[in-house]
């Protein structure tokens, strides 16, 4: 086989997570595609993939190859449309992946946008809090609050944030305000799951004073815009990042408390880690479309206001 076909198999398995599922896609049965990738492996000398019999993850060299074939892949997908059509179009899939609430606020209306201009470019919006290895999603770009453990990863700004506690006016009048972070135990807390890990222990900081607050939270999602509806519904406590709330903050269905206090989901995360960032993986050769909306990304949130909403602008009077 041609090496142009062995990456596009390889990209195949890589995006199915698996060799059964990559040539029920091409049309090659299960002991073609084991026998290619064994030849592959072969050629080259390495292990490009460690495979059980549930799953299959990148070794060093299988991600420096599939990064390799999505380059390569791309460029010949834009040649093949500057030969047929005489001009670079802007044609092809777009993979996005976001936190439901950032991705329903903020992405989707971006993304109507930008194909308004560029109605050939078929966006795939996936919006899902959990994060995700970029290498081996077959994911073009992440937005995510913070950055991707992976030094190979780029990522740049769309917005400043911070996290903030909030709740509804009538469930503080109802409850009190927590005025110290230890008051938090006395509140129903909303927390976030994220990689089946529970966000229940909140770090605090004040005047360089550190303070660790392990909750016991009435509810529990692994999607932030469950919380954020909670938290509107009056159920409870949330910490939120600025940016999922600012509107709700603004109209006064939510309020912030505790806002002397930096907040975090542990002790390791600096307040910048609450910006809105957009990761994508690094490359030397970058499709136009995603070139295009990264910067179109870029310039949309640089025209939205930046956050403006002051601390204790909106805190209530009522006190606990």
């Amino acid at each position: 086989m041609d090496k142009f076909s062995d990456m596009t198999l390889f990209i195949s398995i890589v995006k199915n997570q698996g060799m059964a599922a990559a040539g029920r896609e091409l049309g090659l049965s299960p002991a073609t595609v084991t026998a290619r990738l064994q030849a592959l492996e072969d050629r080259y000398g390495v292990k490009l993939l460690n495979r059980s019999t549930r799953h299959i993850s990148l070794t060093e060299s299988g991600a420096l190859y599939h990064q390799a074939c999505l380059e390569i892949i791309d460029s010949v997908k834009e040649t093949e449309n500057l030969l047929q059509t005489g001009s670079q179009e802007v044609r092809g899939t777009l993979k996005i992946l976001a936190p439901r609430d950032i991705g329903k606020q903020y992405i989707s209306p971006i993304i109507s946008a930008f194909c308004e201009r560029y109605p050939d470019v078929v966006p795939y919006l996936y919006l899902d809090d959990k994060l995700t290895n970029l290498a081996e999603s077959g994911i073009d770009i992440v937005i995510r609050y913070g950055e991707l453990a992976d030094s190979n990863l780029i990522s740049r700004k769309l917005a400043a944030s911070r996290r903030v506690l909030c709740a509804t006016p009538e469930y503080l009048a109802n409850k009190g305000t927590p005025v110290t972070p230890q008051d938090l135990a006395d509140h129903h807390c909303l927390a976030m799951i994220r990689s089946n890990e529970e966000l229940k222990t909140w770090h605090f900081t004040d005047d360089n004073q550190q303070t660790v607050i392990t909750l016991v939270p009435k509810r529990f999602s692994d999607d932030g815009e469950v919380i954020r509806q909670w938290a509107l519904d009056g159920a409870g406590i949330a910490l939120k990042s600025i940016l999922d709330i600012q509107q709700d903050i603004q109209e006064q269905r939510l309020v912030t408390v505790l806002d002397g206090y930096m907040k975090n989901f542990n002790a390791s995360t600096s307040s910048a880690s609450a910006d809105l960032n957009v990761i994508y993986q690094s490359r030397q050769y970058q499709p136009k479309r995603l070139r295009l909306f990264i910067e179109f990304l870029l310039e949309r949130f640089g025209e939205m206001p930046q956050n403006g909403i002051q601390e204790n602008q909106y805190c209530p009077s009522v006190k606990g």
